[in-house]
């Protein structure tokens, strides 16, 4: 009996190249377009670089263009795998990933070249660059295009380690994800289930390429067949210009980029069916400016370790009333408490994923055991479940306050602050503290004038326990963070415990 091949067999732009070959595949913000014939022309000269041999592991280091885009595809095609850098890193910071993921070449532009050299000497591997290169120990990524016509396409293998990304470390080393084919393309098929697919979709999105969310886009356009659209970063001016300009109809955003463009005046242009907003929880504040703007929120929760989304609300349900929605078709979410077994709805647990875009698992075995359970990957943050199935995020296990031997929720801290009309932002971090272990601390983004010590200790007076009432407290005209949007936790600390505390009276005694 024949066995029916594994989906999937080949790659989403080779199969674009035959069903739809003059759909547009790809449009730069900076003017170019190709259709999808185009498109694989361009995967296959990257594909045939001696650079991306089998079996190769190749150090990225590129800020979002449409030659990231490529990469892709030419590495599932030449059976090699990429590992994603950040562009803002030191050189040490970056060779420390390059040794953790064992690279044999680097790959870089004509902005990153001065880096990835120094990067590759350090490393002792061969640079490539997409541009011409400029200097005498970088090699061109490619000898010359490929001709357009019909060719033999090498058989995708679905289970191989594709992508090797880091997460944002914000609470310690950075870990190393592996993401095979066939968890960017599972993700890519629940994202479609869930937002629906329309043949004119053309989606932007501005987040760094290095990060799996600013990705997905271009491996989700190339599956439906429709148009990525590729900005070199986000500006509150220069972005709603391409979102007009493009027609962009689906839109990827932090809520930091979210805030910026309402703060702006933005109102979205006709084109636009929703903003999918990740990377970050959403303040309720910032939901009602949205929906007052008539602009479309899908809050969705996601991670490295699931190639991007795991649940996600359709632009038809209430971002405010039902979180991040359900999980995705073939994401298993379970909340579980500290035996492990999952709890009642409604209960507060650690929120466990499973399904085909899970991650095999890290670059290191052991943090890979330590991970993996019999429900699937514990992703250390906290949530709940209600009777529907709509997913809830309360923060991170980890980020959990305790101060006088009681537990305090920092998310319940920050929504409680966040629902001041004049407060956009807040992060709250525990402090040391030498009579209670730990105190509250948090920084304020605020919406306008700072509001007083006594407005807030009158906001939340009824609204919190004396002692998850914030001691430290700091405004800000902006939340540290990290490249992918999430806050940057040891930087609010380091940035409250160097401004000092206010005077006790001025917040009570906790009592």
């Amino acid at each position: 009996m024949r066995k029916t091949p594994d989906w999937p067999t080949t790659d989403p732009v080779a199969h674009r190249r035959e069903a739809t070959p003059n759909r547009t595949a790809l449009t730069d913000a900076a003017g170019e377009s190709w259709d999808y014939r185009e498109y694989d022309r361009r995967v296959e000269t990257l594909r045939r670089s001696p650079a991306l041999d089998p079996g190769a592991r190749i150090a990225v280091l590129l800020p979002a263009r449409p030659a990231f885009a490529l990469l892709p595809f030419a590495a599932m095609r030449a059976g090699a795998s990429l590992v994603l850098l950040p562009t803002r890193e030191t050189v040490p910071e970056l060779a420390a990933k390059a040794h953790r993921a064992g690279v044999d070449a680097v790959v870089c532009g004509d902005s990153t070249e001065e880096t990835s050299v120094d990067l590759a000497e350090s490393a002792g591997v061969p640079a490539y660059s997409v541009d011409e290169p400029t200097r005498a120990t970088v090699e061109a990524l490619t000898t010359g295009p490929v001709a357009d016509g019909p060719r033999d396409r090498p058989p995708l293998e679905p289970d191989r380690t594709l992508l090797i990304a880091f997460t944002s470390g914000t609470g310690g080393e950075p870990k190393g994800v592996r993401l095979t084919a066939g968890n960017l393309l599972a993700s890519a098929q629940a994202s479609a289930y869930r937002l629906g697919v329309v043949p004119g979709d053309r989606w932007l999105s501005p987040l760094a390429m290095y990060h799996v969310g600013g990705l997905a886009p271009a491996i989700r356009c190339a599956l439906y067949g429709t148009t990525v659209v590729i900005d070199r970063g986000f500006d509150a001016d220069r972005t709603p210009e391409v979102i007009d300009r493009e027609g962009v109809t689906c839109l990827s955003l932090v809520p930091t980029m979210l805030r910026r463009l309402l703060e702006a005046g933005w109102t979205p242009p006709d084109s636009l069916r929703f903003v999918l907003l990740g990377g970050a929880p959403a303040a309720p504040t910032l939901l009602e400016r949205a929906g007052d703007a008539d602009v479309t929120v899908c809050p969705t929760y996601g991670m490295t370790e699931a190639a991007s989304q795991v649940a996600t609300a359709s632009p038809a349900e209430d971002p405010l009333a039902q979180g991040v929605g359900q999980p995705l078709y073939s994401a298993s979410v379970s909340i579980v408490g500290h035996d492990g077994e999952p709890v009642a709805p409604g209960e507060v647990g650690e929120v466990v994923v499973d399904g085909p875009m899970v991650t095999p698992g890290y670059l290191d075995d052991d943090r890979t055991e330590e991970a993996f359970g019999p429900r699937g990957l514990a992703t250390g943050d906290v949530g709940t479940r209600d009777a529907e199935g709509y997913l809830r995020i309360a923060g991170r296990r980890s980020d959990r306050i305790v101060t006088g031997g009681e537990n305090v929720d920092p998310g319940e801290v920050s929504r409680v602050l966040e629902a001041h009309s004049a407060v956009a932002e807040a992060a709250v971090v525990g402090l040391a503290d030498p009579e209670w272990s730990e105190r509250v601390g948090a920084l304020i983004v605020p919406r306008g004038e700072a509001p007083t010590s006594g407005e807030l200790c009158e906001h939340y007076e009824d609204r919190l326990a004396g002692f998850k009432h914030p001691r430290t407290v700091v405004f800000a005209d902006s939340l540290p963070r990290t490249a992918s949007g999430t806050v940057d936790r040891e930087a609010v600390r380091d940035r409250l415990e160097s401004a000092g505390t206010r005077p006790e009276e001025e917040f009570g005694d906790g009592s």
